[in-house]
């Protein structure tokens, strides 16, 4: 039974809830209507006794002895990050990672409609990527609103990034997916999440440095 009130949940379990979703897609898809908990940590390499204690938080799950029903299970953690519901994402900066980006084809399946996409470059404004039109950056502002945009994803250069933030939140977006290797600054009341595509990579490359001779 889902709890509709959350209590304080920490970073590091809403983390993994996004782990726990792909996991039971994949089960699901496989044909299973029971995991474990079990089963499940050892998909993700978590403990069993961790996954209880995340779901704990959100309700009372599964049944001892038994396991979660998958079909129940991911139809409720769904409810949880909000991916019942539509969201409207705008991209902004069509070069090869907002390119990539548009053509994602799992976001319509978790719910996100890609509903606008923007750069500055003539030669790609009119563009049609993934059924989506490519739009000039003075349209965004009117665009965000007209077409009821929620999240905004930046996929321009680093000195571009903090003016189409600005100009996003302006226009009444409520979260942002930045991809800019910069930090960019919102309003509290704007939901925030960077990527940088670098600091993972040399992440990576120092434990291979480590590692290796």
């Amino acid at each position: 039974m889902l709890n509709p009130k959350y209590g304080s949940i920490s970073r590091a379990t809403v983390d993994r809830l996004p782990l726990y979703f792909r996991t039971l897609r994949l089960i699901k898809s496989e044909g299973s209507d029971i995991v474990s908990s079990e089963e499940l940590g050892r998909r993700i390499g978590v403990t069993p006794e961790q996954i209880r204690k995340d779901l704990a938080g959100f309700g009372a799950f599964g049944k001892k002895g038994v396991g979660y029903h998958v079909a129940e299970l991911l139809n409720n953690i769904g409810v949880i990050l909000g991916i019942d519901r539509r969201w409207n994402i705008g991209i902004v900066g069509i070069g090869h990672l907002g390119w990539a980006l548009a053509n994602y084809r799992n976001f319509a399946s978790m719910g996100f409609h890609l509903s606008a996409l923007f750069d500055q470059n003539p030669a790609l404004v009119g563009q049609v990527i993934n059924g989506v039109e490519v739009l000039a950056v003075s349209d965004m502002e009117t665009t965000i609103a007209d077409r009821n945009i929620q999240i905004g994803v930046i996929t321009v250069p680093a000195p571009e990034a903090q003016s189409v933030a600005d100009r996003m939140v302006a226009a009444g977006v409520h979260g942002i997916w930045n991809f800019a290797p910069v930090r960019i600054r919102v309003p509290e009341t704007v939901q925030l999440v960077s990527e940088d595509l670098s600091v993972g990579l040399t992440t990576l490359s120092y434990h291979l440095r480590r590692q290796m001779p």
